[in-house]
């Protein structure tokens, strides 16, 4: 028995090469859909984390300010929800998941206003703004620092626009 020498053949080693390359494209495909659905799968428990959390947080605040409530006759208006939005995340080219991290910081940080008296909040903005900007917040290896550029409070939520600048 033998077997035909196709190696020899430029049909067939153009034929091999082909399928060489074929395979090697068809390889790289499969990464980059296995690792965008990977990120988005992480984005989504990411997000899904910190909704349970802030959910959390917010049933803690409530509960405590029902109690408090009860005790006094009138019903001051207080911060019920936190909205952080950073203006320069396309300057710094900053990935989805960083953001979400630095707006997650940030929130951490001043989660203690939840269920304040809005009266109180609009007294003591100044604290508010420079307990952001003097603290400095490190996703990466990155540490970043803010800028509060606008603060508003509007009804029962205070919306924060930051200015992202990469920290010495």
């Amino acid at each position: 028995m033998h077997i035909p020498p196709y190696h020899k053949k430029v049909t067939w080693q153009r034929f091999f090469v082909g399928m060489l390359f074929g395979g090697v494209i068809a390889y790289c495909t499969l990464i980059y859909m296995y690792g965008e659905m990977y990120e988005q799968l992480l984005k989504e428990n990411r997000e899904y984390r910190t909704e349970l959390t802030e959910l959390r947080d917010l049933n803690e605040a409530l509960l405590q300010d029902k109690k408090d409530l009860n005790e006094k006759s009138k019903e001051p208006l207080t911060v019920e929800t936190l909205e952080i939005n950073i203006a320069n995340k396309n300057e710094y080219r900053l990935d989805r998941l960083i953001v979400h991290d630095l707006e997650e910081m940030v929130k951490k940080e001043i989660k203690h206003i939840i269920g304040r008296d809005i009266s109180i909040i609009d007294k003591s903005d100044d604290l508010l703004i420079s307990s952001i900007e003097n603290k400095n917040f490190t996703v990466d290896e990155f540490t970043y620092s803010f800028k509060v550029e606008k603060l508003a409070i509007i009804s029962q939520t205070v919306k924060l626009t930051l200015h992202a600048e990469l920290a010495d």
